[in-house]
């Protein structure tokens, strides 16, 4: 499926959910793709969403690599900005350093990550912004529990980063399942005045949509 494809079907969902066109910013899954694969599936249709396509990574040590190749072979942004990358995987505390070029950390998990971000981000000059992953109830999955959000989200504040919003990942298996865990991460959202819902990856996003995400996190579709 093309990426021009997969915009066609989140603005079908947007549509169907009610919402306003262009509410829902497609974020790019790159991991595992080498660097010419994102320039010919993904860079090139760019300007098909203001800003273009933020590239996740879920591996720290690829995400320093392939950022550092792509500011080598001087590819941008539509508006000669750099490319924004989000990291979109568990985050080791060691790998903390590799994330320099972050705009946006999508799985938060505790104030200890936290922490380490935002002493990364004084030597920096800067820190990404975050969202904290909530866990979805299965146990081997990564996350906050539902009710220790607001507990992690005031420690997060207080390390001096900034938490834009949630991220969830539905569970495996029915589409109810899914619809439950996605509509009630974005009422805790709402609870917690956060903005931002990183919620559906290539099977699910229109469930997520539906549900009140503003950023959609695919890749298997986008290269395949």
């Amino acid at each position: 499926m093309s990426l021009p494809e997969v915009l066609a079907g989140i603005r079908a969902a947007e549509a169907q959910a009610g919402r306003r066109a262009g509410s829902v910013r497609l974020v790019a899954v790159t991991k595992g793709q080498p660097l010419e694969q994102v320039r010919e599936r993904v860079l090139v249709h760019a300007h098909l969403q203001p800003g273009g396509f933020p590239l996740g990574e879920g591996r720290a040590q690829e995400l320093r690599d392939k950022a550092a190749a792509a500011q080598e072979a001087r590819l941008t942004a539509p508006d000669g900005t750099s490319l924004e990358w989000h990291y979109v995987g568990p985050l080791q505390l060691n790998k903390v350093k590799y994330l320099r070029p972050v705009a946006l950390v999508h799985a938060l998990e505790d104030v200890r990550q936290a922490q380490a971000i935002a002493d990364a981000g004084a030597k920096w000059g800067h820190a990404p912004d975050v969202l904290l992953q909530v866990h979805n109830g299965e146990a081997q999955k990564h996350g906050i529990p539902p009710e220790s959000l607001h507990r992690v989200h005031a420690e997060v504040v207080q390390t001096g980063l900034t938490v834009r919003g949630l991220m969830v990942m539905a569970p495996e298996g029915a589409e109810d399942q899914a619809r439950r865990v996605f509509a009630d991460t974005a009422r805790r959202g709402h609870d917690l005045g956060l903005p931002e819902l990183s919620m559906g990856m290539s099977g699910d996003y229109p469930l997520a949509i539906h549900a009140g995400a503003t950023l959609v996190r695919v890749g298997r579709s986008l290269f395949t």
